[in-house]
């Protein structure tokens, strides 16, 4: 499918006046559409970006973050920014469609009239059109792609890469496709991307010799300019996902290494050098002032949707650091403009895709309709009904991680419930019935095993510190990922400025002080240990279906949320 602008622009139009503006005038809707998603070519080197999509192929809600916390130096900056904070930091009307793109403000009425967002089909019209004007343009892939819905646990990741190359990817850096195991990813690499989509990862390397897994850049020519891409994967995948997925490779931030490649490729004439990042937001800050000869990070892990790029001083300059959001909701566009051998100027727009706003791509919606056909009647089975908004994101809870530790602990008898700290899954509005695909939305990975327990209060103190350091330490180099650990049937206080081993304090069950030397009943799930894998626990969507089947009608979610000293000013946080 070949879209002319004024073809585009029109269906634009048409969509919108379906339903998507707030107003029924047809004029006034075209005008909207037209202006919305009208982005003038600039410049003579262009890099299309998206990143954390997590497998979801069809438009989706999800709700922004209402907490996100910068402590220390990080407090008050990009991406700590939630609410208000973030439009007034980012100069965005509240009200607006970008309003609700980017932050939580009244999410269920925002959701209810603006409809779903992303979706591969819609994304794919939106690339055809701004490729269409910007020659020679490529196509990047943050990762975190092959994970995150049934379908792609169930085809192995083949639903996504067939996606990934209908819509045409050019470069690609991993995480969470580490969880299919070294075979498949290596399977996928060396035989459908071969020739077609550059997976690159500056570092990750064999664990015996050192030697490069992957290519760790490539380079390009558009429009008669060299540019290089250098990828960078994820630098704790070992530890915050299983380590017998990679046995074999290493990985860390190799930040001496990403000097050198640098370095490499500006040797080899890049007059623009970008990485394709998935080390997170604050790791990237950090880097790019550490580093120089970077003309940007396009970045991912952290799923912060970034609409105006930081600006990070360091030896060799500026760069630019950015990131572009999860679940297919947004699509950055970074131009530049290079004239003697160097980018003199720059663009970034970072497009929400809704998805009833952009008419879909025939092509990937007919290869969407067949990869979803054998499993349709499976992923659409109801399972309960919700009454309120089930959501996950957040530092601390969201209501459906909150229902997966009621779930926990009703059907394993537990007393406390630990969940991890996913940034991924998607929401569902007040009313809506929770499918296996919904449920499959939360918990698909290939490592859902359930636990139960018996542990003491001084290990649950301990690893709530470790997760805790995971989370705040103030070195963005020993910021593992993801958000805090979701607890269930515990309280306690946490004090994110505090040090490591001194954040955690009050913890309390029915009111009672946790005693370091008792033993309490815990249910788990999704462990990294292999010992876990082997003991070969009940699969977590096996338990929550049967919790979901139980209870029929969920009821508004009541959130079991830390107390939080320090943070009733910080900008980063909103109560909701």
């Amino acid at each position: 499918m070949s879209l002319s602008r004024r073809e585009f622009l029109q269906a634009l139009a048409i969509a919108s006046a379906g339903g998507m503006s707030l107003q029924s005038n047809f004029v006034n809707a075209q005008g909207n559409a037209q202006k919305f998603y009208d982005l003038p070519k600039f410049g003579n080197v262009h890099f299309l970006h998206f990143t954390d999509c997590h497998a979801q192929l069809l438009p989706i809600y999800f709700r922004e973050p209402n907490v996100n916390l910068g402590i220390g130096g990080q407090e008050g900056k990009t991406p700590h920014l939630v609410g208000e904070y973030f439009l007034k930091a980012n100069g965005i009307a509240p009200g607006t469609r970008n309003a609700h793109a980017f932050t939580y403000l009244d999410y269920v009425a925002a959701a209810q009239n603006y409809g779903k967002m992303g979706g591969f089909a819609h994304m794919a019209t939106l690339i055809k059109q701004i490729k269409a004007n910007r020659p020679g343009s490529l196509l990047l892939d943050g990762g975190d792609t092959w994970q995150g819905s049934g379908t792609s646990l169930w085809t192995n990741g083949r639903d996504m890469v067939d996606a990934a190359l209908a819509l045409g990817v050019d470069v690609m850096t991993p995480h969470w496709e580490m969880t299919l195991g070294e075979k498949r990813v290596m399977e996928i690499v060396n035989g459908d991307f071969k020739g077609k989509v550059s997976f690159i990862a500056q570092n990750i390397k064999t664990s015996d010799f050192g030697d490069m897994v992957f290519n760790p850049y490539v380079m390009k020519v558009q429009n008669g300019i060299q540019v290089a891409i250098i990828g960078q994967a994820f630098p704790y995948t070992p530890i915050a996902n299983p380590r017998y997925f990679t046995p074999d490779w290493t990985f860390g931030i190799q930040e001496e290494n990403m000097q050198k490649t640098i370095d490499e490729v500006r040797s080899k004439g890049a007059k623009v050098v970008v990485l394709l990042s998935h080390n997170g937001m604050d790791v990237d800050l950090k880097m790019a002032s550490r580093v120089r000869g970077l003309d940007a990070i396009l970045g991912g892990h952290t799923h912060d949707g970034v609409p105006i790029p930081v600006k990070v001083k360091n030896a060799g300059g500026v760069t630019l650091v950015t990131n572009a959001g999860s679940n297919s909701k947004f699509l950055g566009v970074l131009d530049f403009d290079v004239k003697g051998g160097k980018p003199v100027d720059f663009r970034y727009k970072l497009l929400p895709i809704f998805s009833n706003m952009i008419p879909a791509d025939p092509t990937m919606s007919k290869l969407i309709t067949k990869i979803r056909a054998p499993f349709e009647a499976k992923l659409n089975e109801k399972l309960a009904t919700t009454e309120g908004l089930l959501y996950r994101r957040g530092n601390f809870n969201g209501s459906f991680d909150q229902l997966i530790l009621d779930g926990l602990m009703a059907q394993k008898n537990a007393e406390i419930a630990f969940s991890p700290g996913f940034r991924w899954g998607t929401s569902l509005l007040p009313g809506q019935a929770i499918t296996r695909e919904n449920l499959m939305d939360q918990t698909a990975i290939t490592y859902p095993y359930t636990t139960v327990t018996n542990m003491s209060g001084e290990t649950i103190k301990t690893i709530l510190e470790d997760v805790a350091d995971n989370l705040f330490n103030p070195d963005p180099y020993y910021q593992q990922g993801g958000d805090m650990v979701r607890v269930g049937g515990m309280q306690y206080t946490i004090d994110p400025a505090q040090t490591a081993g001194k954040r955690i304090t009050d913890m309390r069950l029915n009111g009672k002080p946790i005693e370091a030397s008792k033993t309490y009943k815990v249910a788990g799930w999704a462990p990294v240990s292999e010992e876990a894998k082997n003991a070969g626990g009940e699969a977590i969507w096996d338990v929550m279906e049967r919790h979901l089947r139980d209870v029929k009608v969920v009821k508004a979610v009541k959130l079991n949320e830390p107390i939080i000293k320090g943070a009733s000013n910080n900008p980063g946080m909103a109560p909701i």
